[in-house]
């Protein structure tokens, strides 16, 4: 009916929206009055959860509205990425609730609601556009309704107009409050379970469904949907208007209660099994359900015997989690797991003690979460990014650059302390973005390569930190204070991994395999007394110097527990996806190389005990697998030569990392072809003529000629490059780089790169090119294997990417896992390490009062 232009009101110095119904809609008498109607009836409404209006106008035939510039996405767009979070729905249906309770106190009824009218901001839902809102009296809401549909509601079908209409309206009379109460009783059903809760073929039959039938269970669509919400949306949308909620305030209460884990909104519903090996949301439910018995069941154990109870937590399937995280309060959990939504690794919450869990949207590819110091935001690592959203759901925020964050932290003052690159010390920046400032400085006489995992202590000044190295010695590492206020630092005790601060009064760190936690004075960093031993089967990953658990008082402390490997099996697939065969057992494989023939494949692989990794090489036609390397260090990235006799990769047994060559049937010993005093190295290609080597130094591409093995700088930006592979002619060159903001795939002329195409349109990495050089392949953000035809004779073109399948890669561990598949020679098979869930994988530990323990 008219446009929405962003505006600056010059009088107040604001942003705006202005709505304006153009000169040649003016001469309609109903648009102005719509028009006329919705001032009229915001202008009475003052309420944080609907927009508000500012001025009305009319100029040079022009009639305007002048009303609060909202910023988010509508409900509607938000409905197209899938159900909401339980969480997060009864949050925005309580928000609305509330919108329409103050609305039909003053006599307004909305009798439009639907998912395109509200809008979902960072400060909560805004109920929007009360073009068809009403006082009193009989409307024909189908006429006016129809006449106004948007492009977008018209496509196909009417089912935008009449999918939220109540009964009563569609049958031509008078619509009260309750009509507004059945539209968001549909809102709700659809949030929850990402469907409408009617449907029909065409407007009749839709109609027919709205005034005869009853929708399908939400439960069928998301078994654990609360059965108290089910109970209360029935009771929305029953058809007889007297049956409903007859007041939208007491509807709000009813939400906020479910939320807030009313008795009923469990109601004994039984956690069914996951129907599918890469379903995670019924784990982290069943996971909820069994910690909340074994919680209650230690706290009555506690008041009952007075005495701190150690338990263990064992799911009846396993939770894969990468990371955890608590909530300065302990009562929600972070943790970072699988999400067959997102067809990726993203960030989970789960209120401890409860069975109600979210994932939050926008966080695919996430690592190490962190709080906001009131619980109400996490920060957390992604695409080359210090991000953050809000807790119980909402859009993502990028702060800023972080090549490869290792860890963050978040004081009451806005700054967050962080690890941007896995080769820098610490830096500062305000959680509302800015440039990063430094905070540490690497002392390379204790050959520190990075300061990692910063937690602040209580004055928000001083904070913990692990200064960590690449020697692959793990007694290098070390367990710092340092300071907001002054570059010096206090030495507290070496550790292999990330140390936490929690009260009353402890240090809880990682000594030698065991966790345990000591007394400590943070006001003088000094600790006391003798360490006591938590757990000794914490998960620990020594790429990366970390070992998952989460503390934030002496009351609770959660961890995974098992070994610092994941597992993947290298599986073979063709084009559509259907799996062809597999390679070996499952085992901690990564970076994924075939040789030249095609006939074996090189990969990294972590030792059983987590905590070295060598190259191995596999004989297809044999089935056999040789280790090729024996250094306790970390052997990784191997890359053939183009003749297949020979591997070359990378390796910091010499303290940095270093290039390597050896024989690729074992015999004779590694030879060092080139050092260049980094402490972050990988070869990423070989040329097929054997003449270039492209390889990563730190953040940038470099390359030398096999012959006389000078090293050149290539690419030297300051942006993220991921990986990269030349063309077979040795012409071009594929890589991924963060430069927009987004991973994208782009192709440069070699070894020039004068100039660049973007082949990849929604996120990329890994590129690969088919042996003739006429399609690249690479994957997609979420994890979709991709296609692109392209011409990379005297000039370069790309045609559309295509998808080809879905994998379902393992979540690389460290900045070393580079390569997760590789593509034969004709591009018709695909060799993808895929991720593998153990059945026999830990469970998470859960140790309650272990401060009290202590004292004792």
């Amino acid at each position: 009916m008219g446009e929405v232009y962003r505006a600056r009101d010059t009088r107040l110095e604001r942003e705006v929206a202005v709505k304006v119904l153009p000169a040649d809609l003016s001469s309609d008498p109903s648009l102005r009055q719509r028009l006329e109607r919705e001032a009229k009836a915001i202008s009475k409404l003052s309420h944080p959860h609907i927009c508000t209006l500012h001025d009305i106008g009319h100029h040079e035939g022009v009639d305007f509205l002048v009303m609060e510039l909202v910023e988010g996405e509508t409900l509607e767009f938000r409905l197209t990425r899938g159900p909401l979070p339980t969480v997060e729905t009864l949050r925005i249906a309580a928000e609305i609730g509330d919108a329409l309770a103050k609305a039909h106190k003053l006599g307004v009824v909305h009798r439009d609601l639907k998912p395109a009218n509200v809008m979902l901001t960072k400060t909560g839902a805004k109920l929007m556009d009360f073009g068809l809102a009403k006082q009193s009296g009989l409307a024909s809401d189908i006429g006016q309704m129809t006449a106004e549909q948007s492009k977008l509601t018209m496509q196909g079908s009417i089912v935008g107009t009449f999918q939220y209409m109540a009964p009563e309206q569609l049958e031509g009379k008078d619509a009260d409050a309750r009509a507004d109460i059945f539209a968001l009783g549909e809102l709700i059903y659809e949030m929850a379970t990402g469907r409408p809760a009617f449907s029909g073929k065409s407007q009749a039959s839709l109609i027919a469904a709205i005034l005869s039938s009853e929708p399908v269970s939400m439960g069928t669509h998301q078994p654990m949907t609360p059965p108290a919400l089910e109970r209360v949306v029935a009771k929305c949308i029953a058809k007889d208007p007297d049956a409903r909620w007859q007041c939208a305030s007491d509807l709000a209460s009813e939400l906020r209660w479910i939320a807030q884990g009313g008795s009923a909104a469990d109601g004994g519903k039984t956690v069914p099994s996951p129907t599918s090996r890469w379903s995670l949301l019924p784990w982290v439910v069943a996971a909820a359900s069994f910690l909340a018995a074994f919680l209650v069941g230690a706290l009555l154990w506690q008041s009952i015997h007075k005495r701190a109870p150690t338990l263990y937590f064992h799911a009846a399937v396993p939770i894969p989690a990468n990371d955890l995280s608590l909530s300065p309060d302990g009562r929600v959990l972070a943790m970072v797991a699988y999400s067959t939504q997102m067809n990726n690794y993203a960030l989970w919450t789960y209120e401890v003690g409860t069975r109600r869990s979210g994932l939050l949207d926008g966080t695919q590819g996430a690592s190490y979460p962190f709080w906001s110091p009131d619980g109400k935001n996490l920060g957390f690592f992604a695409d080359g990014k210090l991000k953050k959203v809000d807790a119980a759901g909402g859009p993502v925020q990028v702060v800023c650059d972080a090549v490869s964050g290792r860890g963050g932290t978040w004081n009451h003052d806005g700054t967050i302390v962080f690890s941007p690159h896995v080769l820098a010390g610490l830096f500062r920046v305000s959680s509302w973005g800015g440039t990063p400032v430094s905070v540490t400085q690497l002392d390379t006489s204790r050959f520190e390569s990075s300061h990692r995992w910063p937690m602040f202590l209580p004055d928000g000044h001083h904070f913990l930190y692990l200064a960590a190295n690449f020697t692959g010695r793990s007694d290098y590492n070390a367990i710092f204070v340092g300071s907001l206020d002054s570059p010096e630092r206090h030495l507290l005790l070496s550790s292999s991994a990330n140390a936490t601060y929690a009260e009353p009064g402890y240090l809880v760190y990682l000594k030698e395999k065991t966790l345990v936690a000591q007394p400590f004075d943070w006001h003088d960093s000094v600790l006391s007394g003798q360490p006591h031993n938590l757990s000794d089967e914490i998960l620990y990953f020594p790429q990366v110097d970390r070992a998952v658990y989460a503390v934030s008082n002496g009351d609770i402390l959660i961890a995974q527990t098992g070994k610092g490997a994941s597992l993947s099996q290298l599986t073979w697939f063709d084009r559509s996806g259907k799996q062809i065969g597999t390679v070996g057992k499952a085992a901690p494989y990564d970076n994924v190389r075939l040789s030249p023939d095609g006939n074996r494949i090189a990969a990294d692989q972590i030792d059983p005990d987590g905590r070295n990794v060598d190259i191995w090489v596999h004989e297809l036609a044999r089935a056999t697998m040789t280790r090729l390397t024996f250094d306790p260090s970390l052997d990784h990235a191997p890359i053939w030569s183009p003749d297949g006799k020979q591997i070359l990769f990378s390796s910091n047994r010499a303290l940095d990392f270093r290039l390597y060559l050896k024989s690729a049937d074992g015999s004779g010993s590694e030879n060092e072809v080139l050092q260049l005093g980094s402490n972050m190295v990988n070869a990423w290609d070989w040329s097929r003529d054997g003449h270039y080597v492209v390889f990563r130094k730190e953040n940038e591409v470099w390359f030398f000629n096999w012959n006389d093995r000078t090293p050149k700088p290539l690419l030297q930006p300051k942006w993220t490059i991921l990986n990269a592979q030349l063309s077979p002619d040795a012409r071009w060159i594929a890589y991924a780089s963060n430069e927009t903001g987004n991973t994208e795939i782009y192709v440069s002329p070699f070894p020039s790169v004068a100039s660049k195409w973007q082949v990849s349109n929604s996120g990329g990495q890994e590129p690969r090119w088919r042996q003739d050089g006429k399609e690249i392949f690479y994957l997609a953000s979420d994890g979709k294997l991709m296609a692109v035809g392209v011409t990379a004779t005297g000039s370069f073109a790309a045609s559309t990417p295509v998808p080809l399948f879905q994998t379902h890669r393992r979540q690389p561990i460290s900045a070393q896992d580079v390569f997760s598949y590789d593509v034969s020679a004709d591009g018709q098979k695909f060799l993808v390490a895929t991720k593998v869930d153990e059945p026999s994988a830990a469970p998470l530990s859960v140790i309650l009062n272990w401060a009290s323990d202590m004292e004792k």
